[in-house]
């Protein structure tokens, strides 16, 4: 008797996750069958549905090429396997990017016979063709180069698999399928140990892609930065202190400005009238005005056409207090920052406790990054942003004598020349009697570069006047990134010792899996 076997090939859904856990558990059996999580696969599918492909053979999942859309000009060819998925939290896929980037294909070893996995980079040759991508690019494995490794470097064993000398069952597989050689990537997907840790960027060119012309809204090279230094003085109620903000708002935005960056908690006056009342508990009433506060940023962000940062401001989630920042972007969306390293003095007199989360964010002007004043003193947070291709960092702070002042500017002068990116610090001036803690002031706003011939010699795009209420503005451009980061003196990015060191960012245990 003759027994039929039906194959189809179709989006993944939720309720096959099931089936694809076991699928890939048997494709990885040989590396402990290492899998995706639900979670991952649930955040995929919300965020891109149609890039997620499986083949169902007699109502079983047994492969499947998983997929999300990058603005490549972001990444480059110099990445890794979690800077391209954003720590596979996936916030990289951009609906409006320009490359399908495969991130995951897999077929059951009991399977491999029935060429599926062409099946599957078909589908998404067709994928990309009729979403009008310019290219599917991968970063592939090279697994039979443990056996050759000891003879032959990376370069000549994909040689020799390219002239059918060798064979990979990974590398084979691509370029029989029209894919190139891009690049050789070291430390792409780290454990890699079949691959030694290398991998091959590979892409396969839409030749039906058609570039639309953008004949407004492109992205800008030249961005204009707008820095409040504010001062601080007692204001009668809630109003009087928008008041304040709007006058701000008008006159930055007044000169076409992209950003306006207001200091760490700018918002302190609107606490004297708790002064009575026990430090901890008069910061979190103070808390209850961020939430109007954000309102009204967002309003004003709308109505002045341009993207605000609006400093930070204290908050209290789940009986928490947490200093945080928002960006309120002109478009009419909002995203927050969480200050992650609250001083010791923010600990010991009100209890407030750090965020736990670090991500860029992408804005009409550029992708950036935001730390609040301490957090500017870890190294370790801006490297992080440097890797998710911050461009622009901003800094809201507040010291109170120049030697707070000092650890904040020094160290974002040096997260400058680190990471090869313009930083931005704005704080408060002046005295404010009536507010523990937040009695005296002292501040001096800039806006600082990384140092070489492309920038002013020392590192300083603008500055403000020490101590003084005023506004500075002035124009950072991103081009002159990407030439420093390409031909530049020194190249702090490019030249760093991954083989001996590197910074991990740890958001929470999850189970490695291997890529395509």
């Amino acid at each position: 008797m003759e027994v039929s076997t039906r194959v189809e090939l179709r989006n993944l859904r939720y309720r096959d996750y099931i089936g694809l856990k076991e699928a890939m558990v048997q494709a990885y059996s040989g590396l402990g069958g290492m899998v995706w999580e639900e979670a991952s696969i649930k955040r995929l599918l919300k965020k891109f549905p149609e890039g997620q492909l499986c083949v169902i053979v007699d109502d079983k999942v047994v492969a499947a090429a998983l997929s999300i859309i990058v603005d490549y000009k972001k990444f480059g060819d110099n990445h890794t396997y979690r800077d391209i998925t954003g720590n596979e939290e996936f916030d990289t896929h951009d609906p409006n990017g320009d490359v399908l980037y495969g991130i995951e294909l897999f077929v059951h070893p009991d399977y491999r016979g029935m060429r599926l996995g062409r099946r599957l980079y078909d589908a998404r040759k067709e994928l990309c063709e009729n979403l009008n991508l310019r290219a599917i690019i991968v970063g592939g494995r090279i697994p039979n180069f443990k056996d050759y490794s000891e003879e032959l470097t990376p370069r000549e064993y994909i040689q020799g698999v390219k002239q059918k000398e060798i064979y990979d069952p990974t590398l084979t597989f691509q370029l029989s399928n029209d894919f190139h050689v891009k690049k050789i990537l070291r430390r792409y997907l780290p454990g890699d140990t079949d691959s030694k840790e290398y991998a091959t960027l590979l892409q396969w060119d839409n030749i039906y892609f058609q570039e639309d012309e953008m004949l407004i809204n492109k992205p800008k090279e030249v961005v204009r930065v707008g820095l409040v230094q504010w001062q601080m003085r007692l204001f009668d109620n809630f109003d009087a202190l928008v008041q304040q903000v709007e006058y701000f708002v008008d006159s930055v935005s007044n000169y076409k400005s992209d950003f306006i960056l207001f200091p760490e908690f700018f918002n302190a006056p609107l606490m004297a009238e708790f002064n009575h009342l026990d430090e901890p508990v008069a910061i979190r009433e103070l808390a209850k005005y961020t939430e109007p506060l954000r309102k009204k940023f967002m309003e004003l962000a709308l109505a002045y056409n341009v993207n605000i940062i609006t400093g930070s401001m204290p908050i209290v989630e789940k009986n928490k207090l947490l200093n945080v920042a928002y960006l309120c972007r002109r478009d009419g969306s909002c995203e927050n920052y969480y200050k992650i390293h609250p001083t010791p003095s923010e600990v010991s007199a009100w209890g407030m406790v750090g965020g736990n989360k670090l991500r860029a964010f992408d804005t009409d002007s550029g992708r950036i990054g935001i730390l609040i004043c301490y957090d500017v003193e870890f190294p370790e947070l801006a490297r992080i942003y440097a890797e998710q291709g911050v461009q622009i960092l901003f800094v809201p702070f507040l010291t109170d004598t120049q030697n707070g002042y000092n650890r904040v500017r020094l160290c974002s002068m040096a997260r400058a020349v680190e990471n090869e990116c313009y930083v931005a610090i704005a704080g408060c001036v002046g005295n404010l009697p009536k507010v523990n803690n937040m009695d005296i002031n002292f501040a001096q706003s800039a806006i600082f570069t990384p140092s070489d011939f492309q920038f002013p010699t020392n590192a300083i795009t603008a500055e403000a006047t020490p101590n003084a209420e005023m506004t500075i503005i002035a124009d950072v451009n991103l081009e002159l990134l990407k030439e420093l980061h390409q031909f530049g003196s020194v190249q702090n990015l490019k030249d760093r010792r991954k083989d001996l060191y590197e910074v991990v960012y740890k958001k929470r245990k999850r189970k490695k899996v291997v890529k395509e």
